[in-house]
């Protein structure tokens, strides 16, 4: 096919978001099939005259949407789960009903791992409400309108270390940055460490937005075998092996998509590996305040390498998008640079808020009722889904359910929305084609526990049938 521009004549709000509308309005009216491929986020980017960013945004979002997905060193394509076709080889269109089922509808939506919204008393409106009179009575709240150090003020600095410490990494609040969140750490963090065609090194499942980075930033990302406690060693080391692998992105605590928690004999062994070889290690913290007495961070056993990054979007309130980046390696100048040369700086308003938050124990209190509601949520899914193979941690956010072969991961999910329930599959996170057979299953977006055992249901009887036979993806 010729290459895909989109019409955003008809498309209002932000590029990105215009983009993702046309892209899904194209899919529906059959301009777009189940395996076109995209352009490349430079070329569409060139083609519409908006930055690369806005493209990735776009590319982004419309992945979240369960439109699109990617492959290292492929590109980007329409997903195969997109249209279903009758399987008698006449390739008449499937009921209606699915086309519906995939475009926006009333779905419980375990896809995204959102926290959970608990706020239905009011009770952090309350709060941001008495943090806000707070800061109009304080003789500094002007200060937070001007320009401060690209890194974050010292006060907040320190905030952050005393948040990393929480996490067990102690680091000098000189090494400690303020990002936007932690995917801006996680992206400033690779953009420091990395040139383009450089090779970063991540489990085989793995944070979609991994790719996207590695688009974004021109650089390679290579997934390594896991088991049940993640990265295997001998795996690191044979890639390390002849080659200059320049990072080793990872997720100990809660791993996404699988909710491992890496344990600390595993993260010493991947750490000596990476001493062996001079691989820089940045590790994604966003989900530790989840598990009490976490194993030591991998980054205390090299900290000469390591970069540790964490935020409050999973624990307090997503919408102050306020990470904290310890950078113990030597790395910090150029990172900070990277922060500045990005955004310039955190919103300080957000970060005094949650600098408050963190010294006030008010950011302890949310995180451990976010942890306990997990708790309940977690304990209900193990009920409901008793017999299949379900792990989820018991204070995690998300699980995984391993699927038999003979129901292939994208035809489950496609099923899934069909009866009113979202989950990603294995393709959302797989950097290969071959690998696991299963769906990651958010629990913490539904807004109540009983949503979350409705849904829950649906997936545990859909996945004890036997796969449709009348209908295949293509």
């Amino acid at each position: 096919m010729t290459i895909w521009i989109p019409d955003l004549s008809s498309h209002r709000g932000p590029r990105y978001l215009a983009i993702a509308d046309a892209l899904a309005s194209d899919i529906r009216t059959s301009r777009l099939s189940p395996g076109d491929r995209l352009p490349t986020h430079r070329e569409l980017a060139y083609q519409l005259g908006v930055t690369v960013g806005t493209v990735t945004r776009a590319y982004g979002e419309a992945e979240r949407r369960g439109l699109i997905g990617g492959e290292v060193g492929r590109g980007t394509f329409v997903r195969s789960d997109i249209a279903v076709r009758v399987s008698n080889r006449t390739n008449a269109p499937v009921p209606t009903a699915v086309a519906a089922a995939i475009a926006h509808s009333n779905v419980i939506d375990f896809s995204i791992n959102t926290p959970t919204d608990l706020d239905a008393g009011g009770e952090y409106e309350g709060m941001m409400r008495a943090t806000l009179r707070e800061l109009s009575d304080s003789a500094s709240a002007g200060a937070l309108l001007n320009y401060q150090a690209s890194g974050g003020s010292r006060a907040h600095r320190e905030a952050g270390a005393k948040l990393l410490a929480q996490f067990g990494v102690r680091v000098d609040p000189d090494r400690v940055l303020i990002t936007a969140g932690a995917q801006h750490g996680v992206m400033v963090a690779l953009g420091a460490i990395t040139e383009p065609g450089d090779t970063v090194l991540t489990e085989s499942l793995t944070w979609p937005g991994l790719r996207r980075l590695g688009d974004f930033l021109r650089f390679r990302v290579q997934g390594l075998p896991m088991d049940n406690d993640g990265i295997l060693p001998d795996a690191f080391e044979a890639a390390c092996r002849g080659r200059n692998i320049k990072a080793l992105y990872c997720v100990t605590n809660l791993q996404n998509p699988t909710s491992i928690v890496v344990p600390e004999q595993r993260r010493r062994e991947l750490a000596e590996v990476a001493r062996r070889y001079g691989v820089k290690i940045v590790e994604d913290d966003v989900y530790g305040f989840l598990v009490p007495n976490a194993p030591q961070p991998m980054v205390n056993f090299a900290p000469e390498l390591g970069v540790f990054c964490s935020s409050v979007s999973k624990s307090m309130a997503p919408g102050l998008r306020v990470g904290y980046l310890g950078a113990l390696t030597d790395d910090c100048n150029l990172i900070n640079d990277a922060v500045r040369h990005s955004t310039w700086l955190a919103t300080p308003l957000a970060a005094e808020i949650a600098a408050r938050w963190i010294h006030n124990g008010e950011g302890d209190r949310i995180s451990t009722k976010r942890r306990d509601e997990y708790t309940r949520r977690q304990a209900a899914a193990r009920e409901i889904l008793a017999g299949l193979p379900y792990y989820g941690h018991p204070t995690a956010m998300h699980g995984w359910l391993d699927l038999p072969d003979e129901w292939p991961a994208d035809a489950f999910a496609l099923q899934a929305r069909i009866r009113g329930v979202a989950v990603c599959p294995t393709s959302t996170f797989s950097l290969s084609r071959s690998g696991r057979n299963g769906v990651r299953i958010s629990i913490s977006a539904p807004g109540s526990i009983d949503t979350v055992a409705r849904g829950l249901d649906i997936v545990a009887r859909l996945a004890r049938e036997k796969p449709r036979v009348d209908f295949s993806v293509v």
